[in-house]
């Protein structure tokens, strides 16, 4: 459990900036208030995830299947990631 709480807080850490880049090269002067819808957004996934496990549990008295579908969100969420395809810059880096 160590080992996962170490990783996982490491693998979190790592995604905000990127994340926050990607959203101010995007989306310019308004890029905070993009990053806090995105932020909120990532909240309220987490809060329905959890609240589908416990569903989950009461249902099948097992988080086996919690488990499993949290992997294949995970797969999707890494194919999402990979396709996104960065615009060619300019010569004046516009």
């Amino acid at each position: 459990m160590l080992a996962f709480i170490v990783f996982y807080g490491l693998d979190r850490v790592a995604t905000v900036p990127p994340t926050l880049a990607l959203c101010r090269e995007t989306f310019g002067p308004a890029a905070a208030v993009v990053f806090g819808w995105v932020y909120a957004s990532h909240q309220l996934g987490a809060a329905f995830a959890a609240l589908g496990a416990g569903l989950v549990r009461d249902a099948l008295g097992s988080y086996d299947a919690a488990w499993y579908g949290g992997a294949v969100l995970c797969v999707l969420g890494a194919a999402f990631s990979v396709a996104i395809r960065r615009r060619p810059v300019g010569p004046t880096g516009s």
